[in-house]
């Protein structure tokens, strides 16, 4: 559930970013695809870390 709220929020943001530094459709994809995926590799240490405290 972590890793999916993380890869989301990441594709929005990367999303974001790229329309407001003025690129293109393609532009906003590439950015939230790369950003979806750097979000799940957080997403998934995150969800590691809290498994490992409980």
């Amino acid at each position: 559930m972590i890793v999916l709220f993380c890869m989301i929020a990441g594709a929005v943001y990367g999303g974001w970013r790229a329309k407001r530094r003025g690129g293109n459709g393609f532009d906003a994809a590439q950015y939230a695809a790369v950003f979806a995926i750097i979000g799940a590799i957080v997403g998934l240490f995150v969800t590691i870390g809290v498994e490992r405290l409980l």
